[in-house]
């Protein structure tokens, strides 16, 4: 296919040789399959942010690191040179995270090259070679679930070990990809990722991660539902007791404490907007 003008400039410098096809388009990019040599990769162009659907909500931003005060400062007044700054910041927090998470050993695509705001990364694929689904469009006996599921909350406290919540994971964030005879979930989409340490939203997103993926599991093994990893798991990490190797129990004894009625109603609002964009994204792919 024709390649698009934000991946001839990367024919142009030798790092891609010809655009195979459209893989996706989604909130916040596009993603081709295109060919470098023998190998076949993902490239993920970025959407500008009047063309993206996904907000930049200061709970995600909160706390990350510009290469300068200069760029600091100009974020701060919403100048255009710091409209872009912030657009920079925002494109390369993915790829940030992917060689961070990829270094502690987490199940994510393997970036390779991040040009002009494309980011050039590994094709996860199924058994056939093709590109691997989503968990969302895949049916999963109750002992698969269950596999995948402890598969997953190990990948979520390797990640949190490594210093890192996805803030958005959800079936619709997670591929099923095969190697070895084997499926095994891969972890994608990480441009909202947040600083466990460094955020004061850590906890909520975590929590809402791991939620998300006991709903999603517990309607194949509706013993899922009752547990409670999210809260232990941070329990743990908070007292600085989580390493990859911690047993979980998937029960949590909670502290009885004032509540916090405006972290309640963001919760709220969080889960309807939530709910809002898995009903569009169930629309579309219908």
């Amino acid at each position: 296919m024709k390649a698009p003008p934000r991946l001839q400039s990367l024919i142009e410098e030798g790092l891609i040789d010809t655009v195979v096809r459209q893989l996706m388009s989604g909130k916040e990019a596009m993603v081709f399959v295109v060919r470098s040599g023998e190998h076949t990769l993902c490239a993920k162009i970025y959407k500008e942010a009047t063309h993206r659907s996904f907000r930049q909500a200061v709970d995600y931003t909160e706390n990350r690191k510009v290469k300068n005060s200069r760029s600091a400062r100009a974020i701060a007044k919403g100048s255009k040179f710091g409209r872009q700054e912030q657009e920079a910041a925002w494109q390369s927090a993915e790829v940030d995270a992917l060689y961070r998470l990829a270094a502690a050993g987490v199940r994510v695509p393997q970036p390779y090259n991040f040009h002009d705001g494309v980011l050039l990364m590994e094709l996860v694929t199924d058994a056939h070679g093709d590109a691997a689904p989503r968990l969302n469009d895949v049916a999963f006996t109750s002992s698969q679930a269950l596999t995948h599921h402890a598969t997953l909350i190990k990948e979520v406290v390797r990640m949190l070990c490594a210093g890192v919540v996805h803030g958005d994971l959800s079936e619709f964030n997670i591929l099923l990809a095969h190697a070895n005879d084997t499926d095994f979930p891969v972890i994608i989409d990480l441009p909202q990722a947040v600083d466990a340490a460094g955020n004061n939203h850590a906890q909520r997103m975590l929590l809402r991660d791991v939620g998300n993926l006991r709903d999603f599991f517990g309607q194949f093994a509706p013993e899922l539902l009752a547990t409670d990893y999210g809260p232990e798991m941070w329990s743990l990490y908070q007292a600085g007791l989580l390493t990859n190797e911690t047993p979980l129990t998937g029960h949590y004894e909670r502290q009885h404490a004032d509540v916090d009625m405006q972290a309640v109603l963001r919760e709220i609002d969080d889960a309807r907007a939530e709910d809002a964009a898995r009903r569009l994204r169930m629309a579309t792919s219908a």
